[in-house]
């Protein structure tokens, strides 16, 4: 089995920056034939997708509406990829997920995804 979970919500200011962290574990996994898609979901509100990264090639893509302050990267951990979020806004604060898909796959559609991360929070502090 594939298992990814995310790490690095929390609290911050607005305006501030914050890294997101998705790491993937399980059975024996050849981290590079993953295809890694980050993703944010405000309550109330339907999934939607940030950008992907490929493993194998390093192909990085983001979604139209989210390119600017949003940066997608691969850890010096073969298992680990980043989302750096900078000029954090209101419409930053909701739930962020990661997602892994066996092929590798970049795309901001949800449906290739294999396992997905429980989600980690981002919520601005007073």
């Amino acid at each position: 089995q594939l298992w990814v979970v995310e790490s690095g919500g929390g609290l911050v200011h607005p305006g501030g920056s914050l890294r997101l962290s998705c790491e993937a574990s399980g059975t024996v996994v050849d981290v590079y034939a993953i295809g890694i898609g980050w993703f944010r979901q405000a309550q109330g509100k339907e999934r939607e997708g940030i950008g992907c990264i490929s493993l194998r090639s390093g192909y990085i893509s983001y979604v139209d509406s989210m390119e600017g302050r949003f940066t997608i990267s691969r850890g010096n951990a073969k298992n680990t990829v980043y989302l750096q979020i900078e000029d954090m806004k209101s419409e930053d604060t909701v739930l962020y997920y990661c997602a892994a898909e066996n092929a590798s796959v970049c795309t901001s559609s949800a449906a290739p995804y294999d396992s997905w991360g429980p989600g980690t929070l981002v919520t601005f502090s007073a």
